[in-house]
């Protein structure tokens, strides 16, 4: 095999491939990319056998062939070398080594057989559709925060993906949570969607995903199966297991009957909060919500550090209230409002709270109260 190939081009191909790659794995192979050349692309193919991230590149291939080369150092050699350099990959299969070569750098790289490369074994995907970039970015950027991260809850170590009954005829939504906080996300369902298999896509999966949704304009052609889920663009398709196991009822835990409503700028909230906080104790990082006719007065005691308090002007004709909140969970629901002010239903300092952007009812947050 040899090829040559622009820098640029090869290096957003491998940054890909090897970020997908795990560290630490006891099985070499794993640790490697696949480099596939035919025609005029290459393909870089990478896995730790839960995903699996194939990017195709425009190349120029002198001999056409395969081999396998560490991720890793190939990604740390193309990021290095200056921008703009013609790069040309030379595998010798005699000598095991893949030559890297750019300019006056030359690189000799161990390769390990391609035979030995795990590839994902295709699945039949029950639904098949296409969504735009912007569309999933929305749904997967605002749900992922309150994705759980307690191994022994894994079913809640992802964001859940199905089509649900919404005002306004069926959607495509996206639900994540940790006991703690959830956040429910709603989108127009795609032509094709509607007999899609619910899936919990995993946390690695959704932060790999991510990459591949920057182009607003792009169609991503998304795939589905009880076991696998699929993204595909025209030069990169991530593949995924999906969560093994049942994604608890959420729609219990959403609050209906939470009658106080408090209106406030989302920025100047979230402002706020971030000041108050400082003195709080790391551990708990409780600050207390005391409402009253438009105003709220934001404060944290913190017997062993200090005192902080600020009051904002807001909108909220209820009676008085007053509840605590876990600082970072106040900040990271504050910090997904894109318009400007931040709708907050409260029943009780016991009862969840509901939080969403305005009147905005597709994207829905509930944060559980703490006693301060």
């Amino acid at each position: 095999m040899k090829i040559s190939i622009e820098r640029g081009t090869l290096l957003k191909a491998v940054s890909q491939a090897q970020s997908v790659v795990e560290r630490r794995n006891t099985i070499p192979i794993l640790a490697n990319v696949l480099i596939e050349a035919d025609g005029n692309t290459v393909q870089f193919r990478a896995t730790d056998l839960d995903i699996e991230v194939v990017d195709k590149a425009a190349a120029m291939v002198e001999r056409g062939g395969a081999t396998t080369v560490s991720a890793n150092t190939l990604h740390e050699i193309v990021r290095k070398l200056p921008d703009g350099a013609l790069v040309t990959l030379t595998d010798d299969p005699a000598t095991g080594r893949l030559t890297v070569e750019a300019g006056r750098s030359n690189f000799s790289l161990a390769t390990l057989p391609k035979e030995d490369f795990p590839v994902m074994a295709s699945s039949e995907y029950a639904s098949n559709f296409t969504a735009k970039a912007a569309q999933l970015r929305r749904l997967f950027d605002k749900s992922k925060f309150a994705i759980s991260t307690e191994e022994t809850r894994y079913y809640l170590n992802g964001v859940y993906m199905h089509t649900s009954d919404a005002d306004g005829g069926k959607v495509l939504r996206c639900v994540a949570t940790d006991g703690h906080r959830l956040a429910r996300i709603d989108a127009e369902l795609p032509e094709g969607a509607s007999d899609m298999p619910g899936v919990i896509v995993p946390r690695k999966t959704v932060g790999e995903l991510r990459k591949l949704l920057d182009d607003d304009d792009m169609d991503i052609a998304v795939s589905v199966s009880e076991t696998k889920v699929r993204f595909a663009t025209p030069d990169i398709t991530l593949t995924s297991k999906v969560i093994d196991g049942t994604f608890p009822d959420y729609t219990r835990v959403i609050p209906t009957g939470n009658t106080r409503r408090l209106e406030v700028d989302a920025a100047e909230f979230a402002q706020a909060v971030d000041r108050v906080a400082t003195v709080s104790s790391e551990r708990s990082r409780a600050v207390k919500l005391a409402l009253d006719e438009d105003r709220l007065i934001l404060s944290v005691n913190a017997p062993d550090s200090g005192a902080a308090e600020e009051e904002l002007a807001v909108a909220y004709g209820d009676e008085r209230l007053e509840i605590g909140f876990n600082a970072k969970y106040l900040l990271e629901i504050a910090s997904q409002v894109d318009r400007e002010n931040a709708v907050f239903m409260f029943n009780s300092a016991g009862d969840p709270t509901l939080m969403r952007e305005g009147n905005d009812t597709t994207a829905v947050y509930v944060v559980m109260p703490m006693r301060v």
